[in-house]
């Protein structure tokens, strides 16, 4: 039997209006519009100045903590963050560091990112995946890079675009769907 999924998505963008929220939300409306799941959106624009100058864990606001605790127990993480100089900006990677380097091993993470131009389109593969490698996490093959002249009003405009939201959205289903049917595992009572 399926068990709801639960998709938590972070937006790297730390401004509001954002192409990267733009491109997180197309994605995940493709994602709940081809397989119904618990969605929770984290944008980290609006948290960062509770946890920007935080160094341990312990230390962070119970908002952040939450955001963090719902990142770990995603079943498909969608993440996505503005380049800036070939790479993902120093306040998503600091979100990222209070994860426990062990909850996100074999979670299903889609890739996204936005730039103002195509000589960024490697930071996908170049930046993001190896991040997420390291949490031993399970990175789809597809990701979804978009540049500034596809957005009109901070809203997808490009036909080229929507096609690569919808291939990454496509790409996701057969892991959704697997997510969806494993069993959810349940601790062991020890018995007295």
């Amino acid at each position: 039997m399926a068990h709801k999924l639960k998709i938590v998505a972070v937006s790297g963008g730390l401004q509001r209006p954002s192409r990267t929220l733009a491109l997180v939300e197309e994605l995940l409306d493709g994602l709940t519009d081809a397989w119904p799941a618990e969605t929770r959106l984290i944008e980290l624009g609006q948290l960062v100045p509770k946890f920007g100058n935080v160094l341990q864990r312990g230390q962070l606001p119970a908002e952040v903590e939450q955001a963090l605790k719902d990142v770990e127990s995603a079943d498909l993480l969608l993440v996505a963050s503005p380049i800036y100089r070939g790479s993902y900006t120093g306040l998503f990677k600091h979100f990222f560091d209070f994860a426990h380097h062990e909850s996100l091993i074999d979670v299903p993470v889609l890739l996204a990112a936005t730039g103002g131009s195509d000589r960024h389109a490697l930071a996908i593969d170049h930046q993001l995946r190896p991040l997420f490698s390291f949490f031993q996490a399970h990175t789809l093959p597809i990701g979804v890079y978009a540049t500034d002249k596809e957005f009109e009003n901070y809203r997808v405009s490009s036909e080229a675009l929507r096609a690569r939201i919808a291939l990454a959205v496509e790409r996701a289903l057969p892991v959704l769907r697997q997510r969806a049917h494993t069993p959810v595992a349940v601790p062991s009572l020890a018995l007295a």
